[in-house]
């Protein structure tokens, strides 16, 4: 992805995000030079992977397979001691047309929110031993605190105020209901690390390679080691 065009999607998501009055802290509006100045007090922000994310999942489509997202909140596998928290919280943002493609977490149970905006659409099946798509077996699932079970490869739509609960080893593909509009979604979960975390069905890649054509408008998480804002 070029960087003016991830910087153009930001833009556009955070006026967005606005219109459903959501706000963010300070650090998401920090610049190049506010994270190279930062002192150690300001470290769970790059150890826990907070902060802006936008990929094309390799796909160099970002309108037909994307994402944006804000971690505002997370712990950290790697320092339990140093990070104590148990849980995440995520802002993420989908296009009509676009797809989250499909994947499953190994070790992060989520609830998926739809916040505002269209209707979010989520394509489940489990996996099986060979971490593949298990095209056989119902999914048990919780839809707003009701237990439910459905057929493998079911599509569930959730309307703005409804949200999903999805164990480890659910397979889950995001989709917009074509005529409904951008989503705003809501991600509250344990812990989550996407180094470690994320088993897509087809490989590939989670952060993008970006092509610098100008100065960043936000740092993506991804960028913190290269744009300076971690010590090497």
């Amino acid at each position: 992805m070029k960087r003016s065009q991830i910087n153009q999607i930001l833009k556009d998501d955070i006026e967005f995000a606005k219109e459903h009055q959501v706000y963010f802290p300070d650090f998401a509006k920090w610049s190049v030079n506010d994270w190279k100045n930062k002192d150690s007090s300001f470290d769970e922000i790059t150890d826990c992977m907070l902060g802006w994310d936008v990929t094309d999942f390799g796909s160099n489509n970002f309108n037909k397979y994307g994402l944006v997202a804000f971690t505002f909140r997370n712990g950290n596998y790697n320092d339990s001691k140093t990070y104590p928290k148990p849980y995440c919280e995520k802002l993420l943002i989908l296009n009509e047309g676009q797809t989250l493609p499909m994947h499953f977490h190994k070790l992060k149970t989520e609830d998926t929110i739809n916040r505002g905006g269209g209707n979010l659409q989520l394509t489940i099946y489990n996996s099986n031993k060979n971490e593949e798509l298990d095209i056989k077996s119902p999914v048990t699932l919780v839809k707003d605190g009701q237990k439910i079970s459905v057929p493998a490869g079911t599509t569930i739509t959730l309307k703005p105020g409804q949200s999903l609960t999805a164990t480890t080893g659910i397979y889950h593909r995001w989709n917009v209901e074509p005529g409904t509009g951008k989503v705003l979604v809501w991600e509250v979960s344990s812990t989550n690390d996407d180094n470690i975390d994320n088993r897509f069905l087809q490989d590939i890649p989670r952060i993008p390679d970006i092509e610098e054509d100008e100065t960043p408008y936000r740092l993506l998480f991804g960028d913190y080691k290269e744009m300076g804002a971690v010590e090497q």
